[in-house]
This record gives C-alpha cells, structure tokens and sequence, in this order.
C-alpha cells in the first residue's frame, strides 16, 4: 500500500467521523424551520431549564465528592485508606441508568425503604412525605454518584504530582491545613478538576437511560421522542443540533483546560508527605470516603443481587444467551474496527506532520463530544436517504426492490460506536506510538518498507499493549452504550443494555437486574486498570480518552 492510497483511507476514515455532525446541521437547517417555533415555544424551555439544573446539580456535587476524596486519600492516612483509594472509582463501572433501576426498587413507594417506615410508624401513604427517587433530583443524584470518580481521578492524579513546596510553605507561613489547601493546592490542581466537572457535564448532556426512566424530559429524551413517538425527523434533528452545540462548546472548554493543566508545575520538588490522622479527624475522613463507595457501589451491587436472585432468571437460558451474544458480538467488532480506524488515522498523521494531519485527527476525535442519540440521528439521515434513493433507482431500472441495505444493519450500529468511542482508541494509540522513536521509522523506510509495512511489522508490535488496552476500553464502553443501540439497532436484535431498560421501563426492576448486573461486570476490568496505572505511572490525565478533540495520552 503507498503513501497515497495510506493517507486516502486514513482521511475517509476521518471523514466517516465527521458525517453524523455534518448530517444533524445539514438536516437541521435544510428542513422545514416553521417547526422550530412550535418548539421553542413548548418543549424547548422545558427542556433547556431541566438541562440547566441537572447540569448545575450533577457538576456541584461531583466537584465536591471528588474532589474531597481524592484530597483525603492522596494526603491523609486514616484506616482503610489504601483500599478506599481504589473503591472510590469503582461507581464509574456503573452506568447511571442500572443505578436508577436499583435504587427506585430500594426507595420507591412499595420498595423495602418506605415499607418498614409505614411498617414502624403505622402512617398511611398521605401520612409523610419522603423524597421522590423518581425526579431531577433523583436523577442528579444518580448521575453524581456514577459520575464523581471522573472528578475523582484527574484530582488525585494532580495531587499526587504536585511538589509540596508550596504547601509547605503556606504551612509555615502559619496557615492551616485547610487554608492552605484553599489557597494553595486546589487552585494548583484547578485545570485538572475543571477538566473533570467538564466532563462530567458532557456525559450528563448525553444520558437518555437516566432521564428517561424518570421521566425528567431533556434534550436527550427529546431527541428520542421526537424521532420515534412523533415521526418528526427535522424536530429530532433540530433538538440534536442543539444538543450538539453545547457539547461542542464543552469540548472546547475541556480542552483549553487541559491546556491550562500543562502550564501548571507537575511533580519535582519535595513529594507531597501523608499526614496522620487520630480519633475523630480519621474516623471522619474514613467515613466520608466510604459513603460514595457504598451508595455508588456496594448497596447498588446488593439491591440488584437481591432482585436478581428473586427473579430466578438465569444467564444459561437460550433467550440471555442471545442477548449476551448479541452484545458481545457488537462490542468485539466494534472495538477491532475503532482500533483500526484509530491505528489508521493515527499513523497517517506521524508519517506526515501538518495542519492538515492535525485537522484529521481532530476530526476523528470529535465524536466523543457527540452524545448517542445525536450520532445515531446523524448517521440515520443520511445512509435513509441512501437507501431510499438506490431503491428507487433500483426499482426503476431494474424493477428490484433493493429495500433497507444499511439502516436498521449491523454495520451502520459499529459505525455509529466507531464515531462515539473514536478518542478512546486514538488516546490508546498516541500512548502507545509515543514510545517509538521517529529514528525507527526513518530506519524501516529506508529499508524499503511501505507505511502498512512498517506498520505491521514494527509499530504494532511494539505497542500492541496499549492497543489491547484501548480496544478493551471500546469493548465495555459498547456494552453500555445506551441510546444510539435504541435507534439503530436491526429488528428484533437486542443487547443486555436494551433489555434492561425495555424491563426497567416496564417496572419489571427484578427481572432487570441480571442483565444490568452483567453490564457491571463488564466495567469493572477498565477500571481497575485505570486505578493501577494512576497509581503506578501518576500521570496528570487518568482517561485522557475522554479528550474528544486530541488523543494525548493513553487511558488505563
């Protein structure tokens, strides 16, 4: 393969990335705008002030939990830090909508919660009032509790690389702890954090499982309702261009953070020493660090075993072998062709260094700042109008009815995860190419060998690691993957992710369980990871994947 037809397929690869953004601003503008004002008139003030507030919400308490935690675990010792410095990060194997499912059983009106409260106290259901799970709040809350170890993470991997000459400093100056933190650690580790509650915020602009079950109504929800229960294609791409804005506008933010967080000192210096912590301070900080992990994680693991082993399902039944099988397939095929497309793009860019190299990484990089719903409307617009038209043609020339060749297959659901979950894979393959001295690449070509060549015999091997790891990270990132595998999806093709909504939806929560607790499995492996390269490596972006613009580094 030469040079030419190399780059080609990179830029094509590229441009496949580019399509659902491109298609979403095209069929917003294009179609009938008379629409727009009906809109904006009903559904869209909702929609922009439940946004608003569960934004404001989800990154008020994730900068608090986060940010307090890692602070604790990076500089105190207290009993059960070193296993709590882990567990902390275990809710992000959690996605927010299985955690809505265990928790409406746990606190809802006929839940175990309010049954003993009636049970003790003998009130009737008009007696008290009590918390509704089942609201933006509770929805907020969710969110929060799955999503503050990203917050977490990138806080604690600053903390730990911050030289403790400035707090020192301030310590001797005769502030105390906390005003020294204040004024000196926090702000040292703001990029980072801010880089965290941004994306935090991201994801929360994204979710439809959350939101849908209870029933906050959002953009997301409002994408999908407009394209499904309404039939109006141009409103659902409209809601998705807005969507799609303010995604884009968070992306850049993230990434002028990460910027900022370059130009912050990192490590040298005196290490950042642990302080004792006795009586009351240790126990305090014990029980602080512990409450995330046991409402994000443990009781959530607990609820869903319960009402999982009451369901007397099994996952050896023909039908959830199907749904595993399903899943599985999609996840392995999806993680192969985004870690090719990824090693396509990636290698294209190193053989040649240009703007326009960069533009194409870009490129290939933006759809992690595309929620779900908006990729899947992006990519349904266009290959609809694809097959409609060759049909027709079809019909006319040949009179064969060609009918739906790529809406509603497979193949346009892995393109739909290719574009969603690109940067992961591109994260995995900066990490892994950096390794490589550019003097070995000058070597194999002047040894004759062409780009695949030298690809294939020389930098896959020397950073297949790093590939494995960005695939595996593709791999769970499907399974849970929501909203785009809801549009798209073929005919009577279901995942674990589909059924358990379908079955939450149905208020069937015990039957739910199983396969919402298969999809936490399945996470828990990119975590872990996550946890031991952060605390071997202390680099100062622990998923740089998330970085939806550039792939700088890798992510586990």
């Amino acid at each position: 393969m030469n040079d030419r037809l190399f780059h080609m397929l990179a830029w094509a690869a590229a441009g496949l990335c580019l399509l659902p953004v491109a298609a979403v601003i095209l069929a917003a503008v294009s179609g009938d705008l008379s629409g727009w004002s009906a809109l904006s008139s009903t559904v869209l003030p909702r929609f922009t002030a439940n946004s608003v507030a569960l934004v404001l919400l989800v990154s008020m308490g994730t900068f608090v939990i986060g940010t307090s935690t890692a602070w604790l675990v990076t500089t105190c010792h207290f009993p059960g830090r070193r296993l709590l410095e882990v567990m902390l990060a275990l809710p992000l194997a959690f996605p927010a909508y299985v955690l809505a499912y265990a928790y409406t059983d746990l606190l809802d009106h006929p839940g175990p919660v309010q049954t003993l409260l009636r049970e003790v106290t003998g009130w009737g259901p008009r007696d008290y009032w009590f918390p509704e799970i089942r609201s933006l709040e509770g929805a907020a809350a969710m969110l929060t509790l799955v999503l503050y170890p990203y917050v977490y993470l990138l806080a604690r991997a600053a903390f730990l690389t911050q030289s403790f000459g400035g707090y020192l400093a301030a310590r001797v100056l005769g502030k105390g702890p906390w005003t020294a933190f204040w004024r000196v650690s926090l702000p040292m580790a703001r990029p980072a954090i801010a880089g965290g509650v941004l994306l935090t915020v991201m994801e929360t602009i994204a979710d439809y499982g959350t939101v849908s079950y209870f029933g906050v109504q959002t953009f997301a929800t409002g994408i999908y309702q407009a394209w499904f229960s309404l039939g109006d294609r141009t409103a659902a791409a409209q809601l998705a261009l807005c969507l799609l804005s303010v995604a884009l506008l968070l992306a850049t933010l993230e990434r002028i953070q990460r910027g900022a967080a370059k130009r912050y000192p990192s490590g040298g210096g005196t290490e950042m020493p642990r302080q004792e912590l006795g009586g009351a301070a240790a126990w305090g900080a014990a029980l602080w660090c512990t409450l995330p992990v046991l409402f994000g994680f443990v009781l959530p693991i607990v609820i869903l075993t319960t009402l999982a082993w009451d369901a007397n399902q099994s996952l050896l039944s023909a039908r959830y072998q199907g749904f595993m099988r399903n899943s599985l397939m999609l996840a392995a095929i999806a993680a192969v062709v985004t870690v090719a497309a990824a090693v396509l793009v990636g290698t294209a860019a190193r053989l040649k260094r240009s703007r326009a190299t960069r533009a194409m990484t870009l490129l290939a990089g933006v759809g992690y700042a595309v929620p779900g719903g908006v990729i899947a409307v992006g990519l349904m617009v266009p290959f609809a109008a694809l097959d409609n038209n060759l049909d027709a043609w079809m019909r006319a020339t040949f009179g064969i009815s060609t009918g739906l060749l790529f809406t509603g297959s497979i193949w346009l659901l892995v393109l739909a995860y290719m574009v969603r979950f690109m940067a992961a894979a591109l994260s995995a393959f900066d990490t892994g190419i950096t390794g490589i001295n550019p003097s070995i690449d000058a070597a194999a070509r002047t040894l004759g060998k062409s780009p695949a060549g030298m690809l294939w015999r020389v930098h896959l091997p020397l950073m297949k690691t790093a590939l494995l790891t960005g695939a595996l990270i593709v791999f769970v990132d499907v399974m849970k993957e929501l909203p785009a595998t809801l549009i798209l999806r073929p005919f009577n093709f279901d995942t674990l992710a589909v059924q358990a909504h379908r079955l939450a939806a149905d208020e069937r929560l015990s039957e739910a369980a199983l396969p919402s607790l298969v999809i936490v499995a399945f996470g828990l492996l990119p975590v872990i990871i996550l946890c031991r390269s952060i605390a071997r490596h202390a680099t100062p972006n622990p998923r740089p994947a998330l970085d939806p613009m550039a792939a700088e580094s890798a992510k586990g």
